[in-house]
C-alpha cells in the first residue's frame, strides 16, 4: 500500500510540474492546504476520494488519468480470484 501511495504522489507531482504550478498554487486551486499536497507527493498521505476528484478537476483530467498507468497488483489478484471461484 505504501508503494501505491508513493506512485500516486509521484504522478501528482509530475502533473503539477507539467502544469507549471507550485505546490501552493495547486493547493489554492484545489481548495487544499500546501502541506497536504506535499504529503501526497511524498506518499505520506492516504488521500480521500473527494480530494482525488478535486485534484483531477484542477488538472482538467479524468480521475483515471490521475493514477499511474501500471495495473494495481491487488486488483489483478482480485480479478483472478473471482474468475477461479465461478
Amino acid at each position: 500500500m505504501k508503494a501505491d501511495l508513493k506512485q500516486f504522489g509521484l504522478r501528482v507531482r509530475e502533473l503539477r510540474l507539467a502544469a507549471g504550478m507550485s505546490q501552493e498554487e495547486l493547493a489554492d486551486r484545489a481548495g487544499l492546504h500546501r502541506t497536504y499536497i506535499g504529503g501526497i507527493e511524498r506518499g505520506e498521505r492516504n488521500i480521500g476520494l473527494l480530494n482525488v476528484f478535486r485534484l483531477a478537476t484542477t488538472f482538467g483530467i479524468s480521475v483515471a488519468d490521475l493514477f499511474p498507468s501500471k495495473p494495481h497488483s491487488a486488483a489483478v489478484s482480485h480479478s483472478a480470484t473471482r474468475k477461479g471461484s465461478k
